[in-house]
């Protein structure tokens, strides 16, 4: 019975051909202008509906207007995180299903405060607190309301923080400011005024923030921090103020009434709204690590490593604001922890759910023929 021999050394052939070729892209990791980035977050606001599924969590905590260092307080509450994704899972553009812009919207409450002095407020921090070195990028819609601080940071404590702020009471026709900042030891010593350090720049843009959506992305390395805006960089910043320890990606917008900073309260409720938030990092937990050596076995095979796509456009509410995600795609996450809440994320294990099938599957077919071809010779 000769055919059963070739048979199966034909399937043998094709079995191990498959599952050679079947293990994720992107195994190693992710990479930006040439670094190499084991883990990723990433969060596409436009079809999530609920911040709880995404990786996020709504921050819920008071601070009295001492310790907030103006004339009011902040009260942080999950209820000005209010989640206003596209109609359609299909679409990349149009109003939410609340009206206005689709996204994430990060809301300070106008008027005057309620009793107590305090400014309600929102805020969202990522779940993984293990970001360690990494590429950090949002696409956000400022408010036009003067008396707010919207903010993209990454944060450890007090003394290590990579901040970009944009304080609404700054936008006019002619100052569309950023505030870069690394706070720092050096920061707190100087009253949590980071002015008056080599860690604090302020950065007119070229276009207005409040207008439309923007990419604003930090790159944190060793012995420095890039920042950027719609791909291009603003600044390099170096020296003590570059943090060293893992921390976690914030997303928020508060107001103290402090005239020289966010002023406020909003005369109504100010909202800052997030189209998507991604981050490439190394983790700094064990685990995580040994992951990474599990799943790494070339890092110089094909496919092995992925380039993070840069944008080209700001991505505002028209096709530009489909913008790549690594979650979206085939078999580009072995092994990362993707969270359930976007209808568009395809979950990969430890292959992919799809590949494997269309490779056994490819596997079968060409058992079947080499049988059907042995019996007919």
């Amino acid at each position: 019975m000769p055919f059963i021999t070739r048979a199966a050394v034909s399937l043998a052939s094709a079995f191990f051909s498959f599952a050679s070729n079947a293990w994720a892209d992107c195994e190693c990791g992710y990479t930006v202008n040439g670094t190499l980035y084991t883990d990723l977050v990433e969060s596409d606001f436009l079809h999530i509906k609920d911040i709880n599924q995404a990786g996020w969590m709504p921050q819920e905590y008071t601070v009295d207007p001492d310790m907030a260092r103006g004339p009011f307080g902040k009260d942080a509450n999950p209820k000005q995180i209010v989640m206003n994704p596209l109609k359609s899972q299909y679409d990349w553009a149009g109003d939410g299903i609340n009206g206005g812009d689709a996204g994430a919207q990060v809301i300070v409450r106008g008027g005057s405060p309620a009793k107590g002095g305090l400014i309600p407020m929102g805020e969202m921090d990522t779940n993984r607190t293990d970001m360690l070195y990494g590429s950090f990028r949002a696409g956000i819609k400022l408010t036009g309301l003067p008396g707010t601080c919207g903010a993209f940071f990454w944060y450890r404590n007090d003394s290590q923080e990579i901040d970009m702020e944009f304080l609404s009471q700054q936008f006019n026709a002619s100052s569309h400011p950023v505030n870069l900042v690394l706070q720092s030891e050096a920061s707190i010593a100087a009253g949590f005024n980071a002015d008056n350090t080599d860690t604090f720049q302020i950065h007119q843009l070229p276009f207005n923030p409040s207008g439309g959506f923007h990419e604003y992305r930090f790159d944190w390395f060793p012995d420095r921090v890039e920042f950027y805006a719609d791909g291009v960089l603003l600044d390099t910043m170096t020296g003590d103020g570059v943090p060293s320890s893992p921390g976690h990606m914030t997303l928020s917008q508060w107001s103290n009434g402090d005239p020289n900073w966010s002023a406020g309260p909003p005369t109504e409720d100010a909202i800052m709204t997030v189209n998507y938030a991604k981050g490439y990092f190394n983790s700094s937990d064990t685990q995580r690590q040994k992951d990474f050596t599990k799943r790494c076995k070339d890092i110089n095979a094909p496919k092995a490593t992925c380039e993070v796509p840069e944008i080209t456009q700001p991505p505002n509410n028209n096709a530009s604001a489909k913008t790549f995600f690594f979650t979206q795609q085939q078999n580009m996450t072995n092994n990362q922890t993707i969270p359930s809440g976007n209808p568009n994320t395809i979950q990969s294990g430890a292959w992919s759910i799809q590949a494997p099938i269309q490779g056994l599957l490819t596997t079968l077919l060409l058992f079947s023929l080499v049988l059907f071809m042995d019996l007919w010779s």
